[in-house]
């Protein structure tokens, strides 16, 4: 049947296509010859016509009108009735319509019936009007016929869409559609709309238009929604519809929710629209905001409008033209400028309507900052957010927050900044200026991500604008490198290096606002200084380009100059410069030489001016061996880095080695004699040598030639025989050759492999009974022999810890052991010489910092105050400490029996030995241990003491320490620095950096590799050493000190430990992780943590590698030996928890930890109980309540709870609950317990009017408990009234009355009526609490502690402003006649009366005491009234002095 016919959306188009094709293909030219007469259609079987004609139809042929006998209204209704009651209905319509379809193939009859009825004479008189309805119309207002005639229409229409426009005009689409309009009733309106949207878009484009427009006279009001989103679809389809669409959709009648969907529907056609017609969609949307919809809409045109793809492809492919071939561009050209002009005008567009419009430029801000991390950002964002900057002056603070926010959060990177500086840079140039401004001003901010953004605009916009802004970048760069701050100036100088990459012909041409910066050079550390010289060196000596000559003299001139200096600071710097301008001169560029016309090799000229420079330094820096120490590190260092010429390597190769071969290696059968004051002996020698060509290092004399020559003659003769090198320079002329060697030779060291296990000329070093005879001079040569030793075999073990030979292997954990043996000789002779002054490991700039230059070894003095205020020193900001800093402050007073931990092998710890010997500042004694050497953690030696007892386990776990110990200080300084703090320009720097040059020339992201590639032989030792603690408890019965249990052997274990955690924190702390282009690196190292738990798993989530990291680290708190590895595991999985998209889930296992901890009794003992400190406990106990999910029942279970038991114990034990309150420790507590109360009332919001009756009671119980936690807190006083808890209960009391006066008032206004007993019962609990306040601000007045008395007028007049609050709440509830004041007498904190004061004190007091009420159960509102008005008072008035305070 041909009403059951149904066809899907797509089988309809596709038919609707097919009858289109058909139809183009057999043109509806054929007509029928109109030879004969029309008459009336002759009637026959049909019964289409049968009905027609009962119905009151005449149906005409040729030209006539079809004639309507009866009124249209009687005809559809008798057609109706006659249809329905057919002996054949439902038969009967699918008759009729077949009827229809062969009557209308003729397409004149077709065309017949589209068009109006003909009245009869007496039906039209009748009527009063000469208007009827087509054939096809009276039948689409029949529900029953409507379906199948609408069918028939759409399968008819595909045959007339290509088709011309008769002779009359008449346009038979157009004439079909028209039937459709203005239904009385649409039977199936979603299939009405479903057939019309399909032929509109199979239709041709004149049509489309027509369709469109008459869709709001078609259909309904419920197909409004489903017709928006088709047409929303459609123009993402074809933007040539852009106009007919957006004015169909205004006609569309639409609910507020559906107006949202359309509307966003729309926009959502932007990215696909011409760019001809972006200018007036924008227009047309912007000037339609309003003020209660801006957000809304400017959300929904960002997320819509992808101006990157309508603005990107024109641009590019015009780009590419003019690449290609610039003969075409000209042809080309009209359609570029068309482009640039709409993208000029679309942007010209939001400019004016940023500008004028508040309402838009703080919304478009706005929607930018609500979008959510996870998101993804346009580059249209940073581009609006740059555009407001420049236009709205008053919303650049609001900008630069929401740009600091997004910057932190890795919403904006590198990546989006690249691509819209390449997508945007006509429009950003016009904005130039503020773009520099905002670079300034991200410089400035201490957050190591934001300085990176704001440098990276610096570099795009040198990339990207003209001339004249490149000349601003450069300028600017300057200024912050002139400025003095270390970071601005670090920053500042990395751009300057890639500027030069970037276009050196322009950084050339500018080249004398970079000279300019010489003139700043005091105040620079090497490193910087270290890159202003290769700017400098890569502008003037670069083969690219001619005329540098200016600039090369200019370098050489201010070279020789500070070479020449007689201020030994200069020096150094001359010293940087010129290895550093060496370095670029003889930089090998054979790579570059198919790019370089001429030899790739460096000329005669160039060779002799390299040497000659090198030779300049060595002869201006061999009179002081200061000098020559920072000469061969800094040409190590530039050997390491920069690739030389062979042919310049080859010289400094030779020379560096037959130099050091003279000056420091002897046989062993020309030992040298002379009247030593020791016996000189070769020690520490790895193989059997023969005496007869055996090799030794000859330390001892060349030392003594120093030390001990007893008059200058005697110097001056051996001088003459033999040229005398200072010992000094050994370990880092060994460096500088053990480099070049590896650079000719590919790393292979076997040229030099002798000096791994040749011996050392020294004496015996054990200081044993002659220790206490020696004279300080002796002790103090013997000093400087141990450290000149150390420094040696430091070197060796960074040059062949690489090797792998098994022998060589061996022989340098060998050197391992003995550097460890040898410190802790040092620190025995340190002990009993305080004075002595060992001679530096390394000179430079931040050495300088902390001691004179004039002098090759420590002051007394800053040895002395090395030993006694080292740590007061630190913590004043003299030592550049990491956010867990706090902690390693005192890592030598738990696990360190000495600072250093490395002299335990050879003795027991004793207190003697604490105080006396102090190795804190051994990084300027020590050589630096580079990156490579951490490899040794791998050997399965260091660990074999777990398995098995019998090997020499002191040495295995004090080199496995010493290692430790040095990774952890590189990671806690170049991983997790503090915040940068800003330095006055004429100002000195700090030396945290001192001993860290090495690892300084590496990156973040270089450290942070190498560290991910030694986590799983740390793993390995974390979970050797977990498993020994684990054994401890059953063996020794959990005592520490226990007979089985060697004391030295749990120290260097818990260190061990404890470092271990600290690499991890560090490691993950570390902010580069944040960035997209470190997430690979990030992905790694949880990678490694997660296999420990599932070796099998593979390509798991970021996520799920979180989770199981989390989970490994946490199985390891059963066997935390000590508090400070508590912490350090706390915050390790914190840290990794931050990283989590979902961290709320692992929050409570963070509290029930830190919980673990705090109710841990720790190993007992005096040294043990010294080690939790104010500052750890603060920390550990913060970090419980924040992460808790009720802060006031933890407070209540501590202050009620534990602090009780303490109370009822005797005076030095513990709570039993929580073991780690002690009397000492209470102040901690209490301290910790009232900031969190403070912090936790103040998230809690006031309480409003418009708050539902349950939200009333949460929060009026919720105040209930938080007052009750401060009444047990602050009653607290009575039993520890120390000065330190009364001053804490005064700052904290003070803002907690503060915020009870903000917040809790607010909801006492409207809780009070319905309340009164809750509210009475709270503020006579809150009374006595202000009462006991009051008390505190008489005894500070009474003992006049100026610490606690500054506190009181502020809390003083906080009490009155309380008394203000009462009486309007009061007046609020109608019971102001129950507000009254009364006087209360000053009192101490036991309740005496304080009789004392004169009588003008006590008139003072009466006018500023608290007022008290009397609350009584009999009475009513009044005297619950009075009662808050005096508790009020009280509170106020104690908390306005602690107020002040913080």
């Amino acid at each position: 049947m041909a009403s059951k016919r149904r066809l899907s959306k797509s089988e309809d188009k596709e038919t609707l296509t097919e009858n289109a094709s058909n139809a183009r293909k057999q043109p509806l030219s054929k007509k029928t010859k109109k030879t004969h007469v029309y008459y009336e259609v002759e009637e026959n079987d049909s019964a289409f016509i049968k009905l027609l004609k009962t119905s009151g139809i005449i149906l005409k042929t040729g030209e006539s009108q079809n004639q309507l006998a009866v009124d249209q209204i009687v005809f559809q209704r008798k057609l109706f009735q006659t249809l329905r009651k057919h002996p054949s209905y439902p038969k009967i319509i699918e008759e009729f319509v077949n009827g229809l379809e062969s009557y209308i193939e003729d397409q004149d009859i077709f065309r017949n019936c589209l068009l109006s009825c003909e009245r009869l004479q007496n039906e039209e008189a009748s009527m009063g009007t000469s208007y009827s309805k087509s054939l096809i119309k009276l039948l689409l207002g029949i529900d029953i016929l409507q379906p199948a005639i609408i069918k028939t229409l759409f399968e008819k229409l595909p045959e007339f869409l290509f088709e011309s426009t008769n002779s009359d005009g008449i346009s038979m689409p157009r004439l079909i559609i028209s039937q459709l309009k203005w239904l009385d009733r649409v039977v199936d309106g979603k299939d009405l709309t479903t057939k019309i949207m399909q032929l509109i878009s199979i239709a041709p484009v004149h049509l489309q238009h027509d369709f469109i427009t008459s869709l709001p006279e078609i259909l309904g009001d419920s197909q409004h929604a489903d017709v928006g989103k088709e047409l929303s679809d459609l123009l993402t389809e074809n933007t040539s519809l852009t106009v007919p669409i957006l004015d169909v959709l205004s006609s569309l009648r639409l609910d507020l929710q559906l107006l949202s969907k359309v509307r966003q529907l729309v926009m959502g056609k932007l990215s696909s629209v011409k760019l001809k017609d972006l200018p007036v969609i924008i227009k047309f949307i912007l000037h339609s905001i309003t003020a209660m919809d801006a957000l809304e809409v400017i959300s929904e045109l960002r997320e819509r409008l992808d101006v990157q793809h309508c603005i990107l492809p024109p641009l590019f492919l015009a780009s590419q033209s003019w690449m290609k071939n610039k003969g075409q561009t000209r042809s080309s050209g009209n359609q570029e400028n068309s482009d640039e002009d709409c993208v000029f005008l679309v942007f010209d567009i939001i400019k004016s309507a940023v500008r004028y419009e508040k309402t838009i430029s703080d919304a478009w801000i706005k929607a930018i900052e609500h979008i959510a991390p996870e998101s993804e950002h346009k580059t249209f964002d940073l581009v609006m957010l740059l555009i407001i900057y420049s236009t709205n002056t008053q919303a650049k603070k609001y900008i630069e927050r929401v740009l600091r926010n997004k910057i932190r959060s890795g919403c904006f990177n590198k990546d989006l900044l690249q691509s819209t500086f390449y997508v945007h840079y006509l429009v950003l140039k016009d904005v130039c200026p503020s773009i520099l401004s905002l670079a300034q001003n991200l410089l400035h901010s201490l957050d190591q991500s934001i300085i990176l953004f704001g440098s990276l605009l610096y570099r795009y916009a040198f990339k990207f604008f003209d001339t004249y802004c490149q000349q601003e970048v450069i300028g600017a760069l300057v200024t912050h490198i002139c400025s003095g701050n270390e970071a601005e100036v670090d920053i500042a100088l990395d751009v300057l290096l890639e500027l030069v990459v970037v276009n050196l012909s322009v950084m050339r041409l500018n080249a004398v606002f970079v000279k300019g910066i010489l003139d700043y050079l005091d105040k620079m550390s090497p490193r910087q200084i270290r890159k202003l010289f290769y700017l400098l060196s890569t502008l003037a000596f670069s083969q690219q380009l001619e005329g540098s000559s200016h600039i090369q003299d200019d370098m050489h001139l201010v070279i020789r100059k500070q070479l020449s200096s007689t201020i030994f600071k200069y020096k150094l710097i001359g010293i940087v410069g010129a290895i550093t301008m060496a370095g670029i001169m003889a930089l090998d560029r054979s790579r570059f030489s198919s790019l370089i016309q001429g030899k790739a090799d460096l000329s005669n000229e160039q060779y002799t001016q390299v040497t000659s420079l090198l030779q300049l330094v060595h002869s201006c820096s061999k009179q002081s061996p200061q000098a020559s120490v920072l000469y061969y590190d800094e040409f190590a260092n530039m050997i390491q880095i920069v690739k030389l010429a062979p042919k310049v390597l080859e010289w400094v190769g030779q020379t560096i080695f037959n130099d050091f071969q003279d000056a420091f290696v002897v046989d062993l059968c020309a030992v040298p004699k002379g009247n030593y004051p020791f016996p000189v002996k070769a020690l520490y020698g790895l193989e059997e040598y023969n005496s007869q060509d055996g090799i030794a290092i000859n330390l001892l004399p060349l030392l003594f030639s120093q030390d001990f020559a007893e008059d200058e003659g005697r110097r001056t003769s051996q001088e003459s025989d033999h040229k005398l090198v200072s010992p000094l320079c050994l370990a880092p002329y060994f460096r500088l050759l053990r480099l070049c060697v590896e650079k000719q030779h590919n790393g292979n060291l076997e040229e030099i492999d002798g000096l791994l296990d040749c011996p050392v000329l020294l004496t015996d070093l054990e200081p044993g009974e002659r220790l206490e005879s020696m004279s300080d001079k002796e002790r103090s040569f013997i000093c400087s022999l141990i450290c000149l030793t150390l420094n040696w075999f430091r070197e060796v073990v960074n040059a062949f810890c690489q090797q792998m030979s098994p022998e060589m292997k061996g022989k340098v954990l060998t050197r391992l052991k003995h550097i460890v043996e040898l410190q802790g000789i040092l620190e025995k002779y340190l002990a009993v010489t305080p004075d002595c002054s060992p001679p530096l490991a390394a000179f430079d700039l931040e050495t300088l910092a902390v001691t004179p230059h004039a002098s090759t070894v420590f002051s007394a003095k800053i040895k002395k105050q090395g030993i006694t205020e080292g740590r007061r020193n630190r913590k004043a900001g003299g030592n550049k400490t990491s956010s867990h800093d706090m902690i390693s402050k005192e890592d030598g007073s738990e696990c360190d029996p000495t600072p250093s931990n490395r002299g335990q092998l050879e003795k027991e710890f004793k207190g003697k030995e604490e105080k006396t010997v102090s190795l804190q500042n051994h990084h300027l004694l020590f050589r630096e241990l580079d990156m490579e050497v951490f490899c040794i953690l791998r050997c399965g030696l260091l660990t074999k003491f777990i398995l098995d007892t019998e090997m020499h386990t002191e040495a295995t776990e004090a080199e496995l320490l010493f290692l430790l110990e040095d990774l952890s200080h590189k990671v806690e300084n170049m991983l997790t620095p503090s915040v940068a703090r800003r330095v006055p320009f004429l100002k000195g720097k700090g030396n945290q950096n001192i001993g860290l040059s090495h690892v300084q020339q590496r990156t973040g992201q270089e450290i942070v590799h190498c560290i991910i590639q030694l986590l799983t032989p740390m793993c390995n030792h974390l979970e050797n050493i977990h498993n020994y603690f684990q054994c401890l408890p059953a063996e020794n019965h959990s005592v520490v000190d226990g007979p089985g249990m060697q004391a030295q052997e749990y120290r260097l274990m818990s260190s061990c430990y404890q470092r271990l955690l600290q690499i991890f924190h560090g490691l993950f702390a570390w902010s580069g992780f944040f960035q997209v282009e470190n997430q690979n690196l990030l992905y790694s190292a949880l990678e490694v943590l997660s296999k420990r738990l599932k070796p099998r798993e593979r390509d798991q989530s970021l996520e799920q590698l979180l989770s199981q990291s989390f989970h490994y680290l946490q199985n390891f708190h059963h066997s935390i030996p000590s508090f400070q590895s508590a912490l350090y595991l706390i915050r390790l999985l914190m840290v990794i928890l931050e990283k989590s998209r979902t961290p709320t889930q692992n929050k409570e296992k963070i509290a029930s930890l830190a919980r673990h901890f705090l109710c841990r009794m720790w190993p007992s003992g005096e040294k043990e109980k010294s080690s939790i400190l104010n500052d750890q406990l603060h920390a550990l106990l913060s970090i419980y309540l924040e992460h808790t999910d009720s802060v006031l029942k933890a407070i209540e279970e501590i202050a009620g709870v534990g602090v009780p038991e303490l109370m009822n114990s005797s005076k030095d034990a513990s709570s039993s609950t929580f073991p780690t309150l002690t009397g000492h420790t209470f102040v901690i507590f209490f301290r910790v317990m009232m900031a969190e109360l403070v912090k936790t009332v103040k998230g809690l919001q006031a309480g409003t009017a418009a708050d539902s009756q349950q939200v009333h009671e949460e929060k009026l119980l919720y105040w209930n408990m938080a007052v009750r936690d401060f009444s047990i807190l602050i009653n607290l006083i009575k039993v520890f009234d120390s000065r330190p808890v009364l001053h804490v209960c005064l700052k904290y009391g003070h803002l907690f009355v503060e915020v009870f006066l903000k917040q809790c008032m607010p909801l006492l206004d409207f809780s009070f009526r319905k309340h009164r007993e809750d509210v009475l019962s709270l503020l006579g609990t809150f009374q006595l609490n202000t009462r006991l306040l009051h008390h505190l601000c008489g005894h500070s007045k009474i003992h006049q502690d100026m610490k606690l008395t500054k506190h009181v007028p502020f809390l003083k007049k906080t009490l009155e402003l309380l008394v203000c609050r009462v009486k309007a709440m009061l007046i609020l509830n109608n019971c102001r006649e129950a507000f009254w004041l009364g006087n209360l007498k000053n009192r101490d904190l036991q309740g005496e009366e304080i009789v004392s004061q004169n009588s003008q004190e006590s008139r003072a007091d009466e006018s500023e005491d608290d007022t008290s009420s009397q609350v009584s159960k009999s009475k009513a509102t009044e005297d619950g009234e009075e009662d808050e008005a005096s508790d009020r008072e009280k509170e106020q008035n104690s908390d306005e002095s602690d107020d002040e305070d913080t």
